[in-house]
């Protein structure tokens, strides 16, 4: 399975002077608990990291620091999201009939997160991991005032991994230049396209990264790993 990681955002959100993703948590820096899970992934075979100019000798510096085995691609960003992930799917070796796109800013995503979407891409055009939505809520206008509350029933939290048909995506992307369309994911693009996205079974634990307030929590999330099985936080070679 391909593995393309987007990672050319900045840290604005997170208050940072830098790409979020360089920041450090527990002495290391987001990407590189973002590589090793991907790495610890039975079904992960090749990985592709699309990022901006400035950061990719800091990206390539990771990448040796920490001795990973499997081939990662560094692929030159967008000025969107959605610009970055249709780089990488571009920069995909031709042999690639499905891939995963993981946000590199959810670093604490388990190896078998990685694999139970792996395997289930076997079986269908689309997915994305996701939680069942746990608060009530509302729909407001821009007065601030509630006009709806959907049944919470009905309601997941989008994560990543999410994965799709390469040549399916391919064409969502090009659809969604040629029309505009600005999305926050690439299950939105599937959807405009009025083709199915599945849904598997995510992690509670698989937070983004986007707030100090985050980086807080995933200290604690890990910790907390580590002391039930230090053998997930290895040391480089």
């Amino acid at each position: 399975m391909y593995l393309l990681i987007p990672a050319a955002g900045m840290g604005r959100r997170m208050g940072a002077d830098r790409n979020k993703l360089l920041l450090t948590l527990l002495g290391k820096p987001l990407l590189a608990w973002t590589l090793q899970a991907a790495e610890a992934a039975s079904q992960i075979s090749w990985i592709g990291i699309m990022g901006q100019p400035l950061d990719l000798s800091s990206f390539q510096a990771i990448i040796a620091e920490f001795g990973f085995s499997k081939p990662i691609k560094l692929i030159q960003g967008g000025a969107t999201r959605q610009e970055s992930v249709y780089n990488g799917l571009e920069a995909l070796p031709q042999s690639a009939e499905r891939v995963l796109i993981h946000d590199g800013a959810r670093c604490l995503a388990t190896p078998n997160l990685f694999d139970r979407c792996a395997e289930k891409l076997d079986n269908c055009q689309g997915l994305i991991a996701a939680v069942p939505v746990k608060d009530t809520i509302k729909i407001v206008n821009d007065k601030n005032i509630i006009k709806n509350t959907p049944p919470r029933s009905n309601l997941w939290a989008a994560q990543t991994p999410q994965g799709f048909e390469v040549e399916l995506l391919k064409y969502c992307h090009k659809q969604g230049k040629e029309l505009e369309w600005e999305v926050t994911d690439d299950a939105a693009l599937f959807e405009k396209c009025h083709l199915t996205v599945r849904v598997v079974p995510g992690e509670e634990t698989n937070i983004k990264i986007t707030t100090p307030v985050d980086l807080e929590i995933a200290q604690l999330i890990l910790r907390e790993r580590l002391s039930r099985d230090p053998a997930t936080n290895p040391t480089p070679d």
